[in-house]
């Protein structure tokens, strides 16, 4: 074929077919500020950016990415059922178009494994288990096989570290059988690993621009997967250099200020959070006001978790919201209004979220003990001094034998532990394993969970070991799938 031939026969291809059969991947000005803007939850936005980025370069292979990037966040903050049914249909267009882009760019297999990650993370809220493992399978895949061409390509170890980490600490359950079919397993250190020194090295790098998602995903594996006692540490650190203008920095700070008894920092973080029409509604950030009120005893929470039901149109966390307005209710002294939210619990809601499940479980046990509950809450927002000067008003034998006895064994256990004091903790938990160790609650399991931590810090492995092991024995109580997931964690560090 003579030159010129060849020069007629491209030009006639390129007239004949969709100039995006040779998209290019731009990630310009452009781009860039509709995903920022997508990061800081300026959702409209970013929409806005992406469709002036259609009208000047429509072939850009950027832009299905982006566009995948704004319903992915979208469907997070709205945690709608009928939208992400809506949104999905674009999912397998958006792969098709990026599959048309130039072969030979670092982001084109790249993109393809972020939309398929991004879709099983969404499809993993409402237990479609087996087709989010075959969207990690691909995910994985495709971020090894760009790692071989691209090396250098930094994003690669964003979407290997998170895969990593979720897999490694994954419990048994259908998506783990679903991911074990297709071959696909983790490790939790070497995906905690990778994701630590990306957030760490990205700043001094050409992609720089990618460091806020890096620091999401870290924080959600650091907070919400591995249970790190460096959740709290790493995520201030990391997240001090994203804008204040950004409400997902709110979302990810007072999210582990709260899990990590840091209740006090959470309110300031939440009360301070940027607002206005710019930026998309995030009903839950109500709701985790109102329970890190109610963890300060502040009974104004009712109002915070009243805002989210009306708000909130979305499936997780009504059940919830609802025991929480009993429990207050409950300690106000208004047994009425008390059976009248328990009631709600029992009817209102899904079951797609673990604390809904939890929360039905216990709308249809007894009615809480009000010292323990208040122990409850006061632990839970890190408040460990009032929380013991509060049980040491008791002894065991005022409690109920079984339920509440245990509960309050472990209660004392796990206030003891927070203020230092593991030698009387241990005499607690294993008083919580032997009281419970029948029970359907998750008192005596978690127990056998912290004595194994307490071992495990101690360095004394072989009683780590034997406790983490008691930990995964026992079967048929609540949180199972997290207790276990933990205790096999640790056993595999101790090992």
């Amino acid at each position: 074929m003579s030159k010129n031939y060849r020069r007629y026969f491209v030009g006639f291809l390129m007239v004949i077919f969709p100039m995006h059969l040779f998209a290019s991947f731009d990630f310009n000005a452009n781009c860039l500020k509709a995903y920022q803007s997508i990061f800081e939850l300026k959702l409209n936005s970013a929409r806005q950016l992406i469709a002036n980025e259609k009208k000047v370069n429509p072939s850009n292979g950027m832009i299905p990415l982006l566009e995948n990037y704004t319903d992915y966040f979208y469907l997070l903050t709205t945690d709608s059922k009928d939208e992400f049914e809506r949104l999905e249909k674009y999912k397998s267009r958006r792969l098709d178009l990026i599959s048309e882009g130039d072969k030979n760019s670092p982001y084109y297999l790249y993109a393809q494994a972020e939309i398929n990650l991004q879709w099983a993370l969404i499809r993993g809220r409402y237990e479609e288990y087996f087709t989010a493992a075959r969207e990690i399978k691909r995910a994985h895949s495709l971020l090894l096989e760009n790692q071989k061409k691209f090396p250098g390509f930094h994003l690669n170890l964003k979407g290997i570290g998170l895969i990593n980490a979720f897999l490694g600490n994954l419990p048994d359950g259908i998506l783990k059988s679903a991911l074990a079919t297709f071959g696909v397993k983790g490790n939790m250190g070497v995906g905690i690993g990778m994701l630590d020194q990306l957030a760490e090295n990205l700043p001094k790098s050409k992609y720089e621009a990618f460091y806020e998602e890096v620091v999401f995903y870290y924080v959600f594996v650091l907070n919400d997967i591995a249970h790190s006692p460096l959740a709290y540490d790493k995520t201030m650190k990391y997240t001090a250099r994203i804008s204040d203008q950004s409400l997902l920095k709110t979302y990810l700070q007072a999210s582990v200020c709260a899990k990590n008894g840091s209740n006090d920092e959470a309110l300031k973080i939440l009360a301070g959070r940027p607002s206005g029409i710019a930026y998309q509604p995030f009903p839950y950030l109500d709701f985790l006001t109102g329970i890190v009120k109610l963890n300060k005893l502040d009974y104004t929470a009712s109002s915070s978790f009243n805002r989210f039901l009306q708000q909130n149109k979305g499936v997780n966390y009504i059940r919830d919201a609802n025991l929480h307005l009993s429990w207050i209710s409950l300690l106000k002294g208004d047994k009425e209004a008390y059976n009248g939210f328990i009631s709600k619990v029992r009817k209102e809601g899904y079951l797609f979220q673990e604390k809904d499940k939890q929360a039905l479980k216990e709308a249809n046990d007894v009615t809480p003990d009000k010292v323990l509950l208040k122990a409850r809450l006061l632990f839970d927002g890190g408040y460990y001094s009032q929380a013991n000067s509060l049980l040491a008003k008791f002894i065991p034998s005022q409690f109920i034998q079984g339920r509440d006895r245990t509960e309050f064994f472990y209660r004392s256990g796990r206030i003891n532990a927070s203020l230092g004091k593991d030698d009387q903790a241990l005499i607690d938990y294993q008083n919580a394993v032997d009281s419970g160790r029948t029970l359907k609650y998750y008192f005596s399991a978690n127990a056998a969970l912290q004595m194994g931590k307490i071992y495990e810090a101690r360095k004394n492995y072989s009683k780590a070991k034997d406790f983490y092991n008691i930990a995964i024995q026992m079967k048929g109580h609540d949180y199972e799938s997290s207790i276990e997931a933990q205790a096999k964690s640790g056993l595999s560090r101790v090992k």
